[in-house]
């Protein structure tokens, strides 16, 4: 097995807003994985708020590349157990379970859905982010666009622009990026009307301190992202949140991702599979989950405009699976 990377430049189509701050591009990092003439891939971003450096996971990878080499092709979840003992970041890690289950795929010619025995009966259908913006503006997007369901940015709770977009016959959920107070949320919890919102994404900064005061049985559908990293967060996340985000480059990969689902299932969790601004090879490996979720977030190839993959990709916010092995991923 041979390892490569490259650090890219995706560009966004407009200025990204969100609560901590504005972004005209993303810098990703690329894994390639190769075997008997396959390749497979994964991917991650580097996130300021998340304080990732990917100079940091470059340095890392050169240190431990000899020994992804040696590793003998076994089953993913073999892999991944490897992975955990090489003290590696959530991301970076995430990138090589990826790319070796694309890998993987494309050596035994069977797709992800195959090897995990997933059904595709059904598939959520995914948002497009609204990024912050004055609400006027913010309302326009959402009337003029041929999506149907629509994740608004807010960076603080502002009682007439939340009226205005509860007031719109749209499918719409909030994301407030961790900008609201406690006040703010216990009265949204405790008028019905915020019901109408599909979520409320991670209102609070993060941390039981914060979120304990949420009630999953209130009308509003909480959604716990940054404070739900993995399968040791969910039982004190219960009485809380209604439901998960589940990111890979946050939980670790695909692997992590699965049982994180299994047992989310177990606890009566509402889930999304969701994402950061990334490329096709960062949706594409997401939207293998879809049809293990009830919503989905999937538009980070959406909102670039030179993605260097071809594979899953969201129309419109219908997500299409691609029928190649592994991932489906190729680079362009």
């Amino acid at each position: 097995m041979n390892l490569s990377w490259q650090i890219v430049r995706l560009n966004l189509k407009e200025t990204f807003s969100i609560s901590y701050g504005n972004y005209t591009f993303r810098e990703a990092l690329i894994v390639e994985l190769s075997h008997k003439g396959c390749k497979g891939y994964g991917e991650c971003t580097s996130i300021d708020y998340y304080q990732i450096n990917l100079n940091d996971f470059t340095s890392h990878l050169e240190l431990i590349q000899k020994q992804i080499e040696s590793q003998k092709i076994n089953h993913p979840i073999e892999f991944y157990q490897f992975l955990l003992t090489l003290n590696l970041h959530s991301f970076l890690r995430s990138a090589l379970d990826c790319a070796y289950w694309d890998l993987f795929g494309k050596l035994e010619n069977k797709s992800f859905a195959e090897l995990n025995s997933i059904q595709i009966n059904q598939l959520p259908e995914s948002s497009i982010t609204i990024s912050v913006d004055k609400i006027e503006n913010q309302i326009k997007k959402i009337q003029t666009s041929t999506w149907n369901k629509f994740k608004v940015k807010c960076n603080h709770y502002d009682a007439n622009s939340v009226q205005s977009l509860l007031n719109l016959d749209y499918n719409i959920a909030l994301d407030s990026n961790a900008s609201f107070t406690k006040e703010d949320c216990l009265l949204i919890q405790d008028n019905s009307e915020f019901s109408k919102f599909s979520y409320l994404e991670q209102p609070m900064q993060t941390g039981f301190e914060n979120y304990k005061i949420l009630n999953a049985t209130a009308s509003a559908n909480w959604m716990a992202d940054e404070d739900c990293h993995s399968i040791s967060d969910l039982v004190k996340l219960q009485s809380h949140y209604k439901s998960i985000n589940i990111k890979l480059v946050k939980c670790g990969g695909l692997t992590p991702a699965l049982e994180l689902i299994i047992k989310a299932r177990k606890l009566d969790f509402k889930i999304m599979i969701g994402c950061m601004t990334e490329s096709t090879i960062g949706i594409s490996a997401g939207a293998n989950l879809a049809p293990l979720c009830d919503f989905a977030d999937l538009d980070g190839a959406n909102l670039i405009a030179n993605d260097i993959a071809k594979g899953s990709i969201v129309e419109n916010g219908l997500i299409k699976l691609s029928n190649k092995s592994g991932l489906g991923i190729q680079l362009v």
